[in-house]
């Protein structure tokens, strides 16, 4: 049928062309569509041998199982397939088999989320056979189904150890005196320091403050919360955030990377408390040059935590002239020039499909969609936690040249945007991929003033043409591949969430080394173990990333559950049997078939045009159509949300 499951809703699973290999033998190869910040699924421990030609689908052959990937799966039991005691069971990850489990307990395990695991899988059977290990909860339950997102993608939710707990300082900590001799002390008036972030916000890492010295001159500050004061390296603790990697973000809950008392309390930089930073401080001319830079561990008092909106009206309501206010302005003020210097150099701004759920205070259930909006704010805050990346980032390189933590977003392979820049000729406009400048300034003309949205999507097509970004340690790349492409700098790196993702506290330790503040361990300055930790980094945060995507499916599928909803999308891909559609009022992606599986298809596939032809109808990428939107329960253990195109009207088969 049409459309996508609830949890398959995200732009990079509609269209992964991940290559699955060896199945039966319980062992992925995966050569994944890669797409900016986006991310491959992690293979197991196996000898795998890969190749692509240009233009065709990347490959991979078996050649040696070093061992075994056998889990347990989340799955849903199908009525339907009962024989005697005999039943199969459909995963939720598409790229599984079917599963043949025997049970008497059927019609108890009917409509239930389960774990299944494979037990072994005989050659002359179609389908592996394996057992029930236990039961999530009910299939639709916003809690179980969150839980199975969660263990499929490999989310460690269990509660923090006893021995983790133990790490941190006993209730009624304070800051103590000879710590605060210690660092530079920024309160009582030296630092209008203030922090801007989502509403609702309690792990907040990352605060700003602007302040004129001299004519023409001022004093910029980025504070981080001080994580590394409290964890120290191969502690449990540590351990336990390493092997976490990210906190993960699900539309109705967080899954911390740190204890809860940590991240909230202990170092998130609420407003008029006392908090330990560790800052990077500019002094900037008008126009934004930086003629100084220092690096220091500081005491904070944050005068404001506001949200993108409260600070977004201070800039705009020119009555407001209070001192934290005009500090805001002037941090504004520089960021634009920020921002206009980095787009100058070939930073592109990207673009994704990002919504926002408004959830029913009781029952959790959202009750409204609707799309995310950035504002001046956000754009403001970016820029300077950009520039405190780069910073660092230049900074642990030049003192630890082989061991620097680091993350890179390498150039498009060729040809990644010969598809786009098709479907983008069929609209009168020309897409120049030789540089990064040269992208951003044919995404800038992409413009059609009847359809605002057109920039949008042209840069979310762009954006799923890149190459993913991905941590890496310093030595084991040359300074040619340091790049990030995106944002077109020779270097950068993560220092500014040390409360969400572990790689900034490696980062932090590399700079509290630098400026004499403790030695960093062996451990981190050791190539080898640097690269073990950055590979598990990179497929946490990919994990978390598919993991939120995951929520987002799920939530939108309960959005539908009683609504039949008509609206406007964009076909965003061409198959030869239908076409992708993106509906950016919610975030939906899905296929819509212009014919069943054994029909004649009433349409032609031009491959070189990516066109589907019928008479008097025509079907490209970018083109605008309607949709109705609407809930397939024809399996009710397995819902899901169909998409069909309404207008234009489909010739159908005859």
């Amino acid at each position: 049928g049409n459309g996508v499951s609830g949890g398959g809703l995200a732009a990079d699973d509609a269209d992964a062309d991940d290559v699955v290999a060896s199945a039966a033998d319980g062992v992925e190869v995966v050569a994944p569509q890669l797409g900016a910040e986006g991310g491959s699924v992690h293979a197991s421990a196996e000898s795998v041998s890969t190749s692509a030609s240009t233009g065709a689908r990347p490959c991979g052959v078996v050649v040696g199982i070093v061992k075994r990937a056998w889990r347990p799966f989340v799955c849903v039991l199908d009525p339907d397939s009962g024989m005697g005691q005999q039943y199969l069971v459909e995963p939720h990850d598409p790229r599984i088999p079917r599963i043949n489990i025997t049970t008497r307990q059927a019609e108890v395990l009917k409509n239930k989320l389960l774990l299944v695991s494979v037990d072994f899988w005989d050659r002359c059977h179609r389908f592996p056979s394996g057992h029930y290990v236990r039961t999530l909860g009910d299939v639709g339950d916003v809690s179980a189904e969150s839980e199975a997102i969660l263990f499929e993608h490999e989310v460690n939710s269990a509660p923090f150890s006893a021995q983790v707990q133990a790490c941190l300082p006993t209730k009624g900590w304070q800051i103590p005196a000879e710590e605060v001799e210690r660092r530079l002390d920024l309160r009582n008036g030296r630092a209008l320091v203030c922090s801007v972030d989502p509403p609702g916000c309690v792990d907040i890492d990352d605060a700003l403050h602007a302040k004129q010295i001299s004519p023409g001159r001022y004093e910029v500050g980025v504070h981080i919360a001080d994580v590394g004061h409290f964890i120290k390296a191969g502690t449990p603790i540590d351990l336990e955030a390493a092997a976490r990697g990210t906190t993960v973000y699900l539309v109705n809950r967080r899954i911390d990377m740190v204890p809860k008392r940590l991240g909230e309390d202990l170092c998130s930089l609420h407003q008029q408390v006392d908090r330990l930073a560790f800052s990077v401080l500019w002094e900037m001319d008008e126009d934004a040059a930086i003629h100084s830079t220092r690096f220091v561990k500081t005491v904070i008092r944050s005068e404001a935590a506001l949200s993108y909106d409260e600070a977004q009206m201070r800039l705009d309501d020119s009555r407001m002239t209070d001192e934290l206010t005009l500090s805001l302005r002037i941090l504004n003020s520089l960021a634009k020039k920020l921002k206009t210097a980095r787009s100058e150099a070939g930073a592109l701004t990207l673009g994704s499909p990002e919504v926002k759920f408004v959830l029913d205070s009781e029952t959790s259930d959202p009750t409204d969609v609707g799309m995310y909006t950035h504002k001046e704010a956000n754009s403001m805050v970016e820029e300077f936690m950009l520039l405190a990346n780069i910073t660092v980032a230049a900074e642990i390189t030049r003192a630890f040249p082989q061991c620097a933590m680091l993350r890179r977003h390498p150039p498009p392979l060729p040809a990644a945007f010969e598809s786009l820049q098709r479907s983008l000729s069929h609209h009168g406009f020309d897409f120049d991929s030789s540089s990064s400048l040269a992208i951003g300034a044919s995404l800038d003309a992409c413009v059609k003033p009847a359809d605002p949205y057109f920039n949008k999507l042209t840069r979310i097509l762009a954006t799923r043409s890149m190459q993913q970004a991905r941590y890496f340690c310093s030595g084991t790349a040359s300074r040619s591949e340091y790049a990030h492409f995106g944002l077109a700098c020779p270097i950068y790196t993560h220092f500014t969430s040390p409360i969400r993702r572990y790689s900034d506290q490696v980062v932090h330790r590399l700079l509290a080394a630098i400026i004499h503040w403790e030695a960093v361990s062996s451990e981190t300055l050791n190539a080898a173990a640097m690269t073990d930790l950055t590979d598990n980094l990179n497929l946490r945060h990919t994990m978390a990333q598919y993991a939120g995507r995951a929520s987002v499916g799920l939530h939108t599928l309960i959005y539908f559950k009683n609504r039949e909803v008509e609206e406007d999308a964009y076909v965003i891909k061409v198959q030869d049997k239908g076409v992708v559609v993106l509906v950016p009022r919610y975030g939906v992606e899905g296929l819509v078939r212009v014919c069943e599986s054994g029909e004649p298809n009433p349409f032609t596939f031009d491959e070189k045009q990516e066109a589907l032809c019928a008479p008097g109808c025509t079907l490209r990428t970018f083109d605008k159509v309607r949709v109705c939107i609407r809930i397939d329960s024809s399996k009710p253990h397995r819902p899901r949300l169909e998409l069909s195109i309404t207008t234009p009207a489909l010739p159908r088969a005859r």
